[in-house]
């Protein structure tokens, strides 16, 4: 199941992002914990969180890890078991893969957001969530192996490798590793996790069912859905339509859900020991004595076999610390009645089951006592494509164990880009269709034979900008996806995309296409030196080019992968969807962060565009000559003085003119924004046209370059 993307979801919120300008962009971590220490005015006038000193480039730093001898401490904690917190059954194992799931599983493919990639579970509100329960000691069992390797080792990788070392331990398969995350160093504010304002409340559903975009997860403080059933309701068949939307959000198909789900619940035991009003606040909430700790836990002994999570108690197999085909064989071989935890929580258990076939106790193996299936597990059993996928991989163990270790790599990488970012001696080898591969393209081409080519052309400079423009600008930061390398603007689903207007698209592709066979430059390099022919026609000025960039082909493309990409604004191009009800200037806020611009460059960037005629309903073109790159679009817009009068949806024209001159909300915003008005004031001045065009020159090359993984 894919994601609406388009105007009719009616999504109430900026694409993922919590704005300021809206009344319920979302619950904020203030909203939260209004007593929490706000260390915010230390990142006030410039000053960063960051510790770092300014040279410091991790990715360097990890490249001269032991790595091996990383491994090697962690596989000896997995059994190191602390009396401050002791390992069930004698191994952390099973812990730490929960750890590592929920580090990356909030990941969501609407808007890339969420993640393992920035080791954002050390803070709010991840550090606190009620799914992530207890796993604060988990980071803290891991503090003195990331003391011991320091700078070598993000928190983002570690929590990530963790969990590869606790399968590898307990007999299980893994694909492959790569490291590369950096941390941040504050909360990722701007997240939206939705609207309600109390844990596990449920505000994201509309008529049938239809979860809020880009949302994931099921409920508030989820990191999936509700092992009990929806909203609580043990229903199998309606936890499998939770199950399936929810996972294919974060960009996994049916077989990959089946895979996951009984790989993880193949390892380990869900807690619910006794009552869980027993348990204290969560560490944001927490007394400051309990040193960033939370969940304490006043029931018998607070941990081992009296430790209470989820409020779900038991193990799912009959060996919880080995890789095994048992979750199949108890799921499939017992018939389940629905019962409830010592906690109170709904969960199965079979019926007349085997001692054999039991689990240990936590504390004493010699002591044997049953297992338990949560809802969201009978769902592998009661929907009928999760049923005969769950009978292959119980006939064919060889088979659920590689795509488990496929699944498993795929969850902990989806977020951190192309495979042309991956390091390390464990990389895999092989190119996954959901890396998004991109051939090597060709850097030994006469750039100046193309440009030459490009000018003989007969295209407007709002034509070449443009066309460059759409097939850089999918890129997205979140998570490292889109942008003008494999110039997949001329693949599906992009070239059929509204705002790349597929008609006019087509014949620029051709000539182009045609230029990239008879001169060996890639495609997607004759796109971006169109737009810097456009540029430089425009300005006089002669732009930077780094070749390289590789064509994609159609089968290396996932069109429905690649349909969360298509734009629902570009506020770049005055583009919007009707139906939408975020502003356009939310959105515009959004792409630019997905882009990585500064204010700035979204400011000159706006005006050079528009300047250049590049706007879908011709709002905030004013100037007289489309190719010339000039500041007029500002001049303009800040020379106003009259009455706006709406003539449209998000559309103003001015009261009083000899000719009709419209704006959108879009321009309006970099004259009505009192920051963004000052910084229009500087490209607006008579003094700043040079730097007009020398800062658009710089903006403009860094969007193309985005996803330039290859050069700094």
């Amino acid at each position: 199941m894919g994601l609406k993307m388009d105007g009719s979801s009616k999504c109430p919120v900026i694409h993922g992002a919590i704005t300021t300008a809206q009344k319920d962009a979302g619950t904020t971590n203030r909203d939260w914990w209004p007593n929490q220490l706000n260390t915010g005015i230390l990142r006030q006038s410039g000053k960063s969180g960051n510790p770092m000193d300014l040279s410091f480039d991790y990715r360097l730093e990890f490249q001269k890890l032991d790595y091996e001898g990383l491994k090697s401490d962690l596989r000896a904690l997995m059994t190191d078991s602390q009396d401050w917190w002791p390992a069930d059954y004698g191994h952390y194992g099973p812990f730490f893969i929960r750890m590592t799931w929920h580090a990356a599983g909030t990941y969501r493919t609407g808007d890339g957001r969420g993640g393992g990639g920035t080791g954002a579970q050390r803070f709010a509100p991840l550090n606190s969530w009620p799914d992530n329960g207890n796993l604060d000691k988990a980071r803290r069992l891991l503090w003195p192996i990331k003391k011991k390797y320091g700078n070598k080792i993000s928190w983002a990788d570690l929590f990530i490798l963790t969990g590869n070392v606790a399968i590898e331990s307990m007999g299980g398969k893994t694909f492959g590793f790569s490291g590369g995350r950096e941390d941040i160093w504050a909360p990722e504010e701007d997240i939206y996790w939705g609207i309600e304002q109390e844990w596990l409340e449920n505000g994201r559903y509309t008529g049938e069912r239809e979860l809020e975009n880009p949302l994931a997860a099921v409920q508030m403080g989820l990191i999936y859905v509700n092992p009990e059933g929806p909203d609580g309701n043990p229903d199998p068949l309606a936890s499998a339509n939770d199950i399936r939307e929810t996972f294919a959000r974060m960009a996994m198909n049916d077989e990959e859900t089946v895979a996951l789900t009984a790989g993880g619940h193949t390892f380990g035991k869900a807690h619910g020991a006794g009552d869980a009003n027993l348990v204290g606040s969560e560490p944001e909430g927490a007394p400051i004595e309990q040193m960033g700790l939370g969940w304490k836990n006043a029931f018998g002994k607070g941990l081992g076999r009296d430790t209470i999570t989820s409020g779900i108690e038991g193990a799912w197999t009959a060996n919880p610390i080995q890789w095994d085909n048992g979750y199949f064989d108890l799921l499939l071989g017992y018939e389940w009645e629905l019962t409830k935890s010592p906690a109170g929580a709904y969960m199965w258990k079979a019926k007349n089951q085997k001692e054999e076939d039991m689990a240990p106790d936590v504390e004493d193996p010699s002591i044997r006592v049953p297992t338990m299936m949560t809802t969201a597990d009978m769902a592998m059993r009661e929907d009928p494509e999760y049923f005969k996928i769950s009978q292959r991989f119980h006939k064919n163990p060889e088979v659920f164990a590689d795509k488990f270790a496929r699944a498993w790599f795929k969850l902990l990488h989806r977020d951190l880009g192309p495979k042309s970012r991956y390091i390390g001696s464990e990389v895999p080898s092989e190119d996954l269709i959901w890396q998004d591969p991109i051939p090597s393209g060709s850097t030994s081409y006469e750039i100046e034979n193309v440009k030459k080519m490009i000018k003989e052309l007969d295209l407007s400079v709002t034509q070449l900008v443009e066309t460059a423009w759409a097939s850089a600008s999918t890129y997205r930061d979140t998570d490292k996806r889109g942008g003008a390398n494999g110039s997949r603007i001329r693949l599906l689903p992009q070239r059929n995309w509204e705002v790349n207007k597929p008609q006019e698209l087509e014949d620029i592709l051709a000539s182009y296409e045609k230029i990239s066979s008879e001169t060996g430059a890639s495609i997607a390099d004759v796109i971006v030196l169109g737009g810097n022919v456009g540029i430089e026609r425009a300005s006089g000025v002669s732009l930077d080019f780094t070749p390289g960039r590789g064509d994609a082909i159609q089968e290396q493309t996932d069109i429905e992968s690649f349909e969360v990409l298509e734009p629902i604004a570009d506020g770049f191009r005055n583009y919007m969807k009707d139906g939408y009800t975020t502003s356009p200037e939310e959105l515009l806020l959004d792409k630019s962060y997905m882009l990585n611009l500064s204010a700035p460059e979204m400011t000159v960037l706006i005006g050079g565009l528009r300047s250049l005629g590049i706007s879908a309903t011709g709002a905030g073109l004013v100037t007289d000559d489309q190719n010339k790159l000039s500041n007029d679009f500002f001049v303009s817009l800040l020379d106003i003085n009259t009455d706006l009068i709406p003539n449209g949806i998000n559309s103003f024209e001015l009261a009083k003119s000899d000719k009709t001159v419209s704006f959108s909300r879009v321009d309006l915003m970099f004259a009505s924004n009192s920051e963004l008005r000052a910084i229009a004031e500087v490209y607006a001045s008579d003094d700043n046209e040079t730097k007009f065009i020398n800062d658009f020159i710089s903006a403009w090359t860094k969007v193309m370059n985005l996803d330039r993984f290859d050069i700094d």
